[in-house]
């Protein structure tokens, strides 16, 4: 292959996984990331199988495995602690091929780093603005020592919600939306055995995660309007899912002050009519940012990473053909997943009305174990492409 030169903008999970699938297949990669330093903040996330799929693409797979837990059963409980719906653990791994995983979102981040050359990787990088030419494209931004030019055959734009390249190259395309409901989280350590559960309360959700190595992730979410703050986060999370069924007290009894994350929930509201403009590749987040209520976030970026390396194998040659078929083979199906998490968030984390709630939870109850599985299954099941 001749040096074909790729520069992706964002050096969070989707940016670092698009990085590590080109340069496995041959592709000199730059990454510019902002922050001074690189590390990953957050908490923990559930790798469904399509995740650990692509994990595995990219020579990560039993690594992560090894850093993370692999999920007992667990389902959906209501916030006295019935049980509305149990996963299987066992079906799901046979349907699916392989089993989820809760991880730290700082372990999967380094394992990810440390599979790039670190010469590849520069912090205190701010772009401001891409030129995609016919045959090349620049990359203009800030760094410690000023404004500089890269100039690269493909230009990944990884740069979150926030997107600065996909607000320059589609202007007239409406802002990320606010989803209604604002969530927070932690990791901690927690040496009692958790499920793997979501429970829901009116206009509510807490859910935790087993992390492996005594740590457990949790998070809690709320309707509320947009830029809420309160003085004690954690005494607020208190005062609102205390009286939840064990081990939700437990869990923010455990957590220290000063480590909780609080976050609005935003969204793409309005689909993007392509991921690509000239030589530029929208990714992750900045492509299609969704609401976490499959649990997907993190999968489809890893699942963008994957498509765009193979797509790309034979380097900047017949590029423009490479990128049409990235755009076919992701867009639908990652606009499909944001919608139906959009979706589930309105029906489970948000809904209020009582008896709204309890005509869910009525059909929660009465949806056999094998339904719910084949609809995770539905957007869980993908493999990458061969080769």
């Amino acid at each position: 292959m001749d040096d074909s030169h790729a520069v992706v903008v964002g050096a969070g999970i989707g940016g670092l996984s698009a990085a590590l699938a080109l340069h496995r297949r041959g592709w000199r990669v730059t990454v510019l990331e902002r922050a001074a330093e690189l590390r990953e903040v957050g908490a923990g996330l559930t790798l469904m199988a399509n995740a650990l799929r692509g994990l595995d693409a990219l020579g990560l797979g039993p690594a992560v495995r090894r850093g993370g837990h692999a999920e007992a059963p667990g389902g959906i409980r209501d916030r006295r602690g019935r049980w509305l719906s149990r996963v299987d653990g066992a079906e799901l791994t046979r349907q699916l091929g392989t089993t989820a995983v809760g991880v730290h979102r700082a372990m999967l981040h380094r394992a990810l780093r440390e599979a790039l050359p670190a010469s590849s990787l520069r912090t205190d990088a701010e772009v401001e603005h891409v030129e995609s030419g016919p045959g090349r494209a620049e990359v203009h931004y800030r760094g410690h020592a000023g404004s500089q030019t890269v100039t690269a055959d493909l230009v990944v734009a990884a740069d979150g919600l926030r997107s600065r390249i996909r607000a320059q190259l589609w202007p007239q395309h409406p802002a990320p939306a606010y989803a209604g409901s604002t969530a927070w989280r932690a990791a901690i350590a927690f040496p009692d055995p958790v499920p793997v559960a979501i429970s829901w309360g009116p206009g509510a959700e807490f859910g935790m995660v087993p992390l492996g190595g005594g740590q457990v992730y949790w998070y809690g979410a709320l309707n509320a309007p947009p830029g809420g703050h309160a003085p004690d986060e954690l005494a607020a999370l208190r005062e609102r899912f205390g009286d939840w069924h064990d081990p939700v007290p437990a869990l923010l009894a455990a957590t220290p002050p000063g480590v909780v994350l609080r976050n609005d929930i935003y969204h793409l509201a309005v689909p993007l009519p392509s991921y690509v403009r000239g030589r530029v590749a929208l990714l992750g987040d900045a492509a299609h940012a969704m609401t976490p209520n499959l649990g997907q976030g993190a999968g489809q970026a890893i699942e963008d990473a994957v498509v765009l390396g193979a797509v790309c194998a034979d380097g900047a040659e017949g590029l423009p053909a490479a990128l049409a078929a990235y755009d076919e083979q992701r867009r639908p199906r990652s606009q499909a997943i944001a919608r139906a998490a959009f979706n589930a968030g309105r029906y489970g984390q948000q809904l209020r009305n009582p008896v709204a709630v309890a005509l869910r939870d009525t059909a929660l109850r009465l949806t056999p174990a094998r339904t719910a599985l084949r609809g995770m299954a539905r957007y869980a099941g993908w493999r990458p492409p061969a080769g």
